[in-house]
């Protein structure tokens, strides 16, 4: 039966297996969340975290959707409301890549671009901007995908259910990034209730204050990551770290996409398939392990992304790699220059080919 709207082909994503690495006995799965409208694995709690604001009066008829957003929640909250018939206002950090704005704009969405180099409590910080942004604007819901129920509640109530399903009930363990803890919180509660043996695991970018915390129980100070989306500086009140049998922190894995020979898995994304395969090695035994992890978005999402985020409090981005150079304003999106000198036929391992090197 053909679908009546858009939002009617949010989740229901497949499931695909890899079969490009050597993977020893175990098997690895990919969720294609990027087969959502939007192309994300954000458009289930956007749906979920705008239709409960209309179910209990938040959000009213001509009211504006406010977020602070790395991107993809943006866009999956802006298809949602425009076809609601609501204004959509995001606040995204300068690191975040053209793509996911341009397509954010084109769904009618108003993005305002601020500082990545500041942290939790300055008034420049995205978060921070968006609440007051939804403060001083008359009729405004500020979905706050951080702290908003309905953003796990979608992953519990569709996401686990789905990949369960469709493993046929056996599933050693299911690897997730955090970015809001929606996805790990809602995945792992369902797991914990049906299918008890199902280990959550974090694959968590370096420089990120999560995997440390999950294992080692000490709050360290964050560092920088390139990866958009995953990895934080605080704990979200989403996020549920009781739930995690493992914590993985990694640097991307910049060749997986090539290696996979998919546009579907932007290579910073791959490093969740990177722990991944570590996840499942470690718990492999006479018989094959089996886990699974989500293809959150798709490579043209990133491919003017910044390779060298800021620091948080230090002002100054690191040292540009492979002699590029970037020019960073807080009110649009990141452009690069390219040095003129003829490229090496042979790069060196420490950079990547030039087609991926704005994409690292």
């Amino acid at each position: 039966m053909p679908a009546t709207s858009v939002l009617d082909l949010i989740g229901k994503t497949p499931l695909v297996e890899v079969t490009r690495f050597d993977l020893g006995p175990c098997r690895l799965f990919l969720k294609l969340e990027s087969a959502n409208p939007s192309g994300s694995i954000k458009d289930r709690p956007a749906r979920a975290m705008i239709d409960a604001a209309e179910a209990d009066g938040r959000l009213k008829e001509g009211g504006t959707v406010v977020e602070a957003t790395a991107g993809n929640t943006g866009v999956g909250l802006a298809l949602v409301a425009s076809r609601k018939g609501y204004r959509t206002v995001l606040v995204v950090p300068d690191k975040m890549s053209r793509e996911k704005i341009l397509h954010a704009r084109a769904l009618g969405a108003e993005v305002i671009v601020t500082r990545s180099d500041v942290g939790k409590g300055h008034p420049d910080y995205y978060q921070d901007l968006a609440l007051a942004i939804t403060e001083r604007t008359p009729g405004a819901f500020y979905a706050n995908q951080f702290a908003n129920p309905a953003n796990p509640a979608a992953h519990e109530a569709t996401t686990a259910p789905e990949i369960l399903e469709e493993m046929g009930g056996d599933l050693d363990a299911v690897v997730v990034g955090v970015g809001s803890g929606g996805t790990l919180t809602g995945v792992g509660r369902y797991m914990r209730r049906a299918s008890p043996k199902t280990k959550m695991v974090l694959a968590d970018p370096a420089g990120s204050v999560l995997a440390p915390l999950v294992e080692t129980g000490i709050m360290g100070e964050a560092g920088s990551w390139a990866v958009e989306g995953i990895g934080e500086d605080f704990v979200p009140p989403n996020c549920d770290l009781s739930l995690v049998a493992k914590a993985y922190a990694a640097l991307p894995a910049i060749f997986c996409a090539r290696k996979a020979s998919s546009p579907a898995h932007p290579p910073g994304r791959c490093l969740r398939r990177r722990c991944a395969i570590a996840a499942s090695r470690r718990r492999r035994s006479a018989s094959s392990a089996s886990s699974a992890t989500a293809a959150p978005s798709t490579s043209p999402r990133c491919s003017t992304t910044p390779s060298w985020p800021r620091r948080a409090g230090s002002g100054a981005r690191a040292p540009a790699p492979c002699a590029m150079s970037s020019s960073t304003a807080t009110t649009r999106a990141p452009r690069f220059s390219f040095p003129r000198t003829r490229p090496s036929p042979r790069p060196s391992p420490a950079c990547a080919p030039p087609t991926y090197r704005s994409c690292r």
